[in-house]
């Protein structure tokens, strides 16, 4: 995220909090600071962290900026009550008109991470592994809610032993699913290597058309002399449910979405940027959302300022959107499809075992969420559900407290 990308040393998943519910445009984009409203806001999801063959990889400090209006970090165990402490706040501030931004879970997809409020600048995020988050600036801008103040301690440590031995299965289950993506991106690369060892793809067309499309995005717009800002997460995940996205969220409301068609290994990443690299040299804030599977590629750009986004169309988060005035660039009209018929038996091959693997590792990150919800049932029936709410209900007062001075402001 130019943020900074982090990766967690060991495994971990959301919490699915189904019992205890039962119980109880971006500062750049996403929307502009009003009272409540007729209208409720607009909701945009995403992920700030993946399940990848990097094995989980974090954009957590991309949810929002050390010197932001605000961050809530909440912190508690799993089943505590975290993501719907999170989203009831979202809930109400969307119903008062706010914008809200949905950090989802990656491995459980029932859950949240993180909710932002860019109106306000104001976050809420879910500060235990595999994506710890601690105050960077305590008192000034963050501030922690723990959760662990409302359950019952010793009926925890009754449970110590089971709780242990599900924790440990959990990461285990975990390394085995970022085996078998690290496996899927080996028969990924063997996809891709057919377009370029082969020189079936034509780059020097397709270098042509990255020209001509940063042209048609920034025309003779000036550079800008400021430092832009570039903000990294993900729009698409790798779940127990298997891969899904939240593109229509992101680009949905744009003006104009540029479509960027064709085969893996077609260079279609390289374009995409190609376009990046002309916004920040431009001076222009963006929003970079990054390969679920290989998160050091960016697969879409969006450019808030300019309403424009720029969208890798391919397996799995095809763009099934298209809206009068997008644009289509198909990168497969720049392939020798002499060539590239020649070897279709072994590239097929290829990807058949990449979706095998892949496959293989969605059934371990599944295995993981289950044994996840096991440890849950320890948790769960061992809070306080009743004064959880009424801090949450303090959290929320606060946040519109903060929403009437930066209004008066």
């Amino acid at each position: 995220m130019g943020g900074s990308k982090k990766r967690a040393r060991s495994a971990g998943t959301g919490t699915t909090e189904k019992r205890a519910r039962r119980k109880t445009k971006a500062k750049a984009g996403s929307g502009s600071l009003r009272p409540a409203a007729t209208r409720p806001g607009r909701v945009r999801k995403v992920f700030p962290g993946g399940n990848t063959a990097e094995g989980f990889y974090s954009f957590y400090d991309q949810i929002a900026r050390p010197d932001a209006n605000k961050i809530f970090v909440i912190k508690g165990g799993p089943g505590v009550g975290k993501s719907t402490f999170m989203r009831k706040i979202a809930e109400s501030m969307r119903d008062r008109g706010y914008d809200v931004e949905l950090h989802c879970c990656s491995s459980d997809n029932d859950s949240l991470d993180g909710v932002y409020i860019p109106a306000l600048d104001v976050a809420l995020i879910d500060g235990t592994a595999p994506h710890v988050v601690d105050p960077k600036n305590p008192g000034a801008v963050d501030e922690i809610v723990h959760l662990g103040d409302y359950w019952d301690e010793g009926a925890m440590r009754a449970n110590r032993r089971q709780i242990l031995e599900l924790n440990r299965e959990v990461g285990r289950l975990f390394r085995r699913a970022y085996a078998w993506l690290a496996a899927a991106r080996i028969f990924l690369h063997e996809v891709e290597s057919y377009y370029q060892d082969t020189g079936a793809l034509d780059r020097g067309k397709l270098n042509h058309v990255a020209g001509e499309l940063i042209e048609e995005i920034f025309g003779r717009a000036e550079c800008r002399r400021r430092t832009p800002r570039d903000r990294h997460l993900f729009a698409t995940a790798i779940t127990p449910e298997g891969p899904v996205n939240y593109l229509e969220t992101i680009v949905g409301h744009l003006d104009r979405r540029y479509i960027i068609a064709g085969d893996d290994g077609t260079e279609k990443n390289t374009l995409i940027g190609r376009v990046l690299d002309a916004a920040l040299m431009r001076g222009y804030d963006v929003e970079v959302f990054h390969c679920a599977l290989e998160p050091d590629k960016v697969d879409h750009v969006v450019i808030p300022e300019l309403g424009v986004a720029v969208i890798n169309a391919v397996e799995p988060h095809f763009y099934r959107h298209q809206q009068p005035g997008d644009r289509v660039i198909d990168t497969m009209q720049y392939v020798d499809t002499g060539i590239q018929e020649a070897y279709l038996g072994e590239r097929t091959r290829a990807r058949e075992m990449y979706r095998e693997a892949f496959d293989q590792a969605v059934w371990f990150i599944s295995k993981a969420k289950q044994v996840h919800d096991e440890m849950e049932e320890y948790y769960v029936p061992n809070m306080d559900f009743d004064k959880i709410e009424e801090r949450r209900r303090e959290v929320e007062a606060r946040i519109l407290e903060l929403a009437g001075e930066t209004l008066a402001q």
